[in-house]
């Protein structure tokens, strides 16, 4: 009697498991055949290198259609809360709130920037400038007003600084570039952290605001005696220049893909990610230690619902071509990330992002088949 039991309990698993597979295999043959539209929306960081993702593998996937729309992780978290899109991309993990908002979610690292100090002071020639969080924080608080003020003149012996009032520029929209600039001026001053503190839209003490990292980067390489804060790739990719920020070693930093780099690899964060459908508010890579960090690194992350059935716009062969190029994006497509100015993600993170498509599924049907 027990051996019978054992066997009908085999084959019963057996049934079930085949019943995966002509189910996973039946939404493969369904997305390979048909064109699909993936609409995503989020953060300006990532635009750069999302829109050459979508080029680089329809080349491969003619089918497959991805469009992106860059409005900021504010108003993306928004949308994807909505289920107005199909994926979202924000450069903060959600917070607790927003995690409220959307249940069963699941937040990918798709890669790694870094937050620019640029400036635009036509006395002085690119990469002299040397700025320490302190000091940072009191010009976007609107204490230091000059360009030759003390505070900035004690870190730049020999260096002309005008007289001219400083001009702050920083974003006008609800930006995950700005949750991680002012999360980084929190730690850096407490006055700071006390009285405007870190999110993605702050009261800001002083200067003009305007929308997404090209506009900052427009108006700061427009106007002279300007100073805001833009991502790596639009600090390279507009010649603008940026300063050299004191990192947690004490040492004078450039951002740069190796700096980047290097506060990921020498983040103990980095090397303990919280499972893909938990918490991630506590991840951050700021101040990393090691002589080579760059102090103000990031994640950007990737949004998806961890059944994608409860998205209305998804049905099996697109949630599975959605996972498809995600898949993709976190592993070949990386290697088109360095030139964009991002750094690819490291082999931990990539498997950590793997198993976390591991979990996605559509009603019960597992819809990732890597390893």
């Amino acid at each position: 009697m027990q051996n019978r039991n054992q066997r009908l309990s085999g084959f019963i698993a057996v049934a079930m498991l085949c019943t995966i597979i002509i189910s996973v295999s039946a939404i493969q043959k369904s997305s390979s055949q048909r064109q699909i539209t993936i609409n995503g929306a989020g953060a300006a960081f990532p635009f750069p290198l999302i829109d050459t993702w979508r080029v680089a593998y329809q080349k491969d996937r003619p089918n497959v259609n991805i469009n992106y729309q860059s409005i900021g992780s504010g108003e993306a978290v928004k949308q994807f809360a909505a289920k107005t899109v199909d994926f979202g991309a924000s450069d903060t993990p959600l917070t607790a709130e927003e995690r409220q908002e959307v249940p069963a979610v699941v937040q990918i690292p798709e890669t790694i920037g870094s937050v620019v100090v640029a400036y635009n002071i036509p006395s002085i020639q690119t990469k002299i400038l040397k700025l320490t969080g302190s000091a940072l924080a009191d010009i976007f608080q609107g204490k230091i007003t000059k360009w030759n003020d003390p505070q900035i003149k004690a870190l730049n012996p020999g260096v002309n600084l005008t007289n001219s009032n400083i001009v702050v520029v920083h974003r006008s929209d609800g930006s995950g570039t700005t949750y991680v600039w002012t999360s980084y001026l929190s730690r850096e001053s407490p006055s700071w952290n006390q009285t405007v503190g870190a999110s993605k839209s702050v009261s800001w003490p002083t200067g003009i605001g305007v929308p997404d990292n090209e506009g900052v980067a427009n108006a700061i390489t427009g106007s002279p005696n300007t100073i805001g804060y833009v991502d790596l790739n639009y600090a390279l990719t507009s010649n603008i220049p940026y300063a050299l920020i004191q990192n947690a070693a004490g040492k004078w930093t450039a951002p740069s893909l190796n700096s980047t780099q290097a506060a990921v690899t020498n983040s103990p964060v980095a090397q303990h990610l919280p499972a893909g459908d938990q918490s991630w508010t506590r991840v951050q890579l700021l101040n990393s230690p090691g002589p080579k960090s760059y102090p103000i690194a990031t994640f950007t992350y990737l949004l998806l619902y961890k059944d994608m059935s409860t998205n209305p716009g998804l049905d099996p062969a697109k949630a599975k071509a959605l996972v498809d190029f995600i898949a993709w994006a976190i592993t070949d497509g990386q290697k088109l990330a360095p030139n964009l100015g991002y750094v690819p993600l490291p082999a931990v993170v990539v498997k950590h992002d793997q198993d976390t498509l591991k979990l996605l599924t559509f009603k019960g049907t597992p819809l990732y088949t890597g390893q």
